[in-house]
């Protein structure tokens, strides 16, 4: 006998697919205590941070984060949460849709410097820095790139030299997020040896920060350059398990997965706040979402939104089993990212004039989604590793 199956529910606007439905009780519990935190303590001050270019409380921001648990929320041991990459993708999301600065926040002092001591570091390390910086009670940063060397990190100019049993180093690191509020940044340099990592503190002679002003993007943010003038470093400041530039690309790569999650929680932000404006802005009569051409940009935009949150969801899924390799994490930043513009241009020309204030998110996710763009890896970088994955052949030299 066939029995007739209940009528399906008609899809949620918020989430068409039902991508969230597939989350565990603790991975729900997750996401909602970050949008909780996020909607009551970010949302209501983000605008104003951005119009003003920078985070007014950056310490006081370590904190809160540190309190909700979410700085290297994926790491094991030392203070941290030991979370899955789901959970850890669903507060990147979430953050995200508050604003891409302060998700490069989390990211930066948990997927960059956090991670890259606790796979690289030494006991002393992990213990002195871990704990005080899962806390909110110490700021990391992260010193790759360079002035003159952005995709290819391997042409840093940043060097490192024995001298005795110390290390000194001299070099310029360029585009550095929390870099002049670091109490601590892992700095990688050129040796006789190849590239290595090095736990430098930032109150060292020799060290000194400047702020990057002027910036039109990811202005909630604090973006610094990092100069190290003979900066003298202990042989403990070495990160001994680092050695060779697939340390420091493996650390980016965790970063880059946040940002997976983080531009699709851009992206939603993005279609949800059009939603609301078609649904209740009127022209000729009607609300603007009762138009054609205005139906057909939300069927697009919902199709990137729920794309990527898949995408993301799927990456998570493989990251935890242990099955998400480098050239994934490239298919998702590539993906959501580029979808995450899409969205966000069309929401702000869906808002006309209001879509350029800061009363609305869109025009602020869309100036952020460029630097989203090009950070921890370009579209161009991103798109020859899928080639090469597919291909078997690098087009990189």
């Amino acid at each position: 006998m066939n029995v007739p199956r209940p009528k399906a529910a008609a899809p949620d606007p918020h989430d068409f697919l039902a991508v969230d439905t597939d989350l565990s009780d603790t991975e729900r519990d997750i996401r909602d205590t970050v949008r909780a935190f996020a909607t009551r303590e970010l949302l209501p001050n983000v605008a104003d941070w951005f119009e003003a270019g920078t985070l007014p409380d950056p310490r006081g921001l370590a904190k809160a984060f540190g309190d909700l648990g979410v700085l290297g929320m994926h790491l094991e041991g030392y203070g941290c949460g030991g979370s899955s990459a789901v959970s850890y993708g669903l507060a990147c999301r979430e953050l995200e849709a508050v604003d891409s600065g302060l998700r490069s926040f989390v990211s930066v002092q948990g997927s960059l410097a956090m991670a890259a001591i606790h796979k690289y570091g030494s006991e002393e390390q992990k213990n002195t820095w871990l704990p005080k910086m899962a806390a909110g009670e110490a700021i990391g940063c992260f010193g790759l790139t360079e002035p003159d060397s952005g995709s290819d990190p391997g042409a840093m100019r940043t060097r490192a030299r024995k001298d005795g049993t110390d290390w000194v180093l001299n070099g310029t690191k360029m585009w550095i997020t929390n870099g002049s509020v670091a109490d601590a940044a892992v700095v990688w340099a050129a040796t006789d040896d190849g590239i290595r990592g090095f736990l430098v503190p930032t109150d060292a002679p020799g060290f000194s920060t400047n702020v990057i002003d002027k910036k039109l993007s990811l202005r909630a943010s604090i973006t610094s350059e990092l100069v190290l003038e003979d900066v003298r470093l202990p042989a403990e400041a070495l990160l001994p398990g680092a050695k060779g530039l697939g340390a420091p690309l493996s650390c980016l790569n965790e970063a880059r997965y946040g940002i997976v999650w983080g531009a699709a929680g851009a992206a939603q932000a993005c279609y949800e706040s059009a939603l609301e404006y078609a649904l209740s802005r009127e022209q000729f009569g009607r609300p603007i979402g009762g138009f054609q051409l205005t139906q057909r940009k939300l069927a697009d935009m919902v199709v990137d939104v729920n794309h990527a949150r898949m995408a993301a969801l799927r990456l998570g899924r493989l990251k935890d089993e242990g099955n998400c390799h480098h050239n994934h994490v490239s298919f998702g930043k590539f993906a959501n990212v580029a979808a995450a513009q899409r969205v966000a241009a069309t929401a702000r020309g869906m808002h006309g004039a209001n879509g350029i204030t800061l009363e609305y998110p869109v025009m602020r996710h869309m100036v952020n989604l460029e630097t989203v763009a090009t950070y921890e890896g370009t579209e161009e970088i991103h798109a020859l590793s899928i080639g090469q994955s597919v291909t078997g052949i690098s087009a990189f030299r």
